[in-house]
């Protein structure tokens, strides 16, 4: 099948009807009745030679192929977009679509310099529009490997293959309980590991059986992927586990949680900045990458090849 400008707008049409849902709800964005969406698909069908949905009485709903066309008219619309940002850096204006990808919760540390990151972009590139959506980290960096995202910014216990890394920071995470438990205000003297093991813990879903079992911790009794959903189980009273030190912060502040051990049981995150490797990097990309890089005080030039340090710290047993 060879393309032509009426292919492509039947594509607009599919990719509006999978984004919204149906025929009816995609009216609005396309602007046309949905008899006409129906031809439109009708004709696409046709012209593939797939079926690409079900639809009637019983709802709207893709096809095993219909998704994977899906997919492929994701493909094709990202490339077509970088294509008309490549040509416009040719003319020396940064135009298009940046989507980026983040690690939850890291607004509030310090060592975080996005925001700066995002104000030098936007005064070297105030045309480009950007795309920011949290992820959790596999996923994020299985979206930045299929296109789905130009980079990503976050911390990944478990690299994949295919990806170029740059440092930026790190990020400090320490063993912290809420009001109401049974640790609370027992005198620090009495936590022993013996009695950390007594009490059950909150593990990251991303964490593999041995990166629970480093700390010789209490058993895991709740799952999450992401920091807020931790903070609402630790803050329970209910559950032991890890928060990023900026992230507790205020909680124990206004005391409704409490730190464990502090310098004694700890892990520290590298953040880095993700692209997809062997993949022309746009114009727009690279001043973006620059920018990140420079705002955190990283050396672009720097060799830093090494696997993610995702350490931990541990005391020695008391009596």
């Amino acid at each position: 099948m060879r393309l032509a400008g009426s292919d492509l707008r039947l594509l607009v049409v599919f990719d509006a009807v999978v984004r919204n849902g149906g025929f009816s709800a995609a009216e609005a964005e396309l602007n046309i009745a949905a008899s006409t969406i129906s031809n439109h698909m009708t004709a696409l069908e046709q012209r593939l030679g797939i079926k690409l949905c079900q639809r009637g009485r019983v709802g709207f709903a893709l096809t095993e192929k219909g998704r994977r066309v899906h997919e492929s008219v994701r493909r094709l619309f990202r490339s077509m977009a970088d294509f008309e940002a490549d040509t416009e850096a040719l003319r020396g204006r940064l135009t298009g679509e940046l989507r980026i990808a983040l690690a939850d919760s890291i607004l509030t540390d310090p060592s975080c310099r996005l925001t700066e990151a995002i104000a030098a972009f936007k005064t070297t590139a105030p045309e480009v529009s950007l795309s920011l959506v949290q992820e959790r980290p596999q996923e994020l960096q299985a979206r930045i490997h299929d296109g789905t995202y130009h980079c990503g910014i976050g911390s990944f216990p478990h690299p994949v293959s295919g990806l170029d890394r740059a440092f930026l920071y790190e990020e400090t995470h320490e063993l912290y309980v809420g009001r109401g438990h049974p640790l609370f205000d027992r005198p620090e003297t009495e936590i022993t590991p013996a009695a950390l093991q007594k009490h059950g813990m909150v593990r990251r879903g991303y964490w593999r059986e041995q990166d629970h079992k480093r700390f010789s911790l209490g058993r895991a009794e709740a799952t999450v992927h992401q920091i807020e959903p931790q903070l609402m189980l630790i803050q329970s009273g209910r559950y032991v586990g890890f928060l990023p030190d900026h992230v507790a912060a205020p909680f124990v502040a206004d005391g409704s949680l409490r730190r464990l051990c502090a310098g004694e049981i700890s892990y520290v995150c590298r953040f880095e900045l993700v692209t997809r490797t062997g993949h022309r990097m746009t114009e727009v990309l690279r001043t973006f990458l620059r920018a990140c890089l420079e705002a955190h005080g990283t050396d672009p030039e720097r060799d830093d090849t090494a696997p993610p340090r995702n350490c931990c710290r541990r005391r020695g047993r008391r009596g």
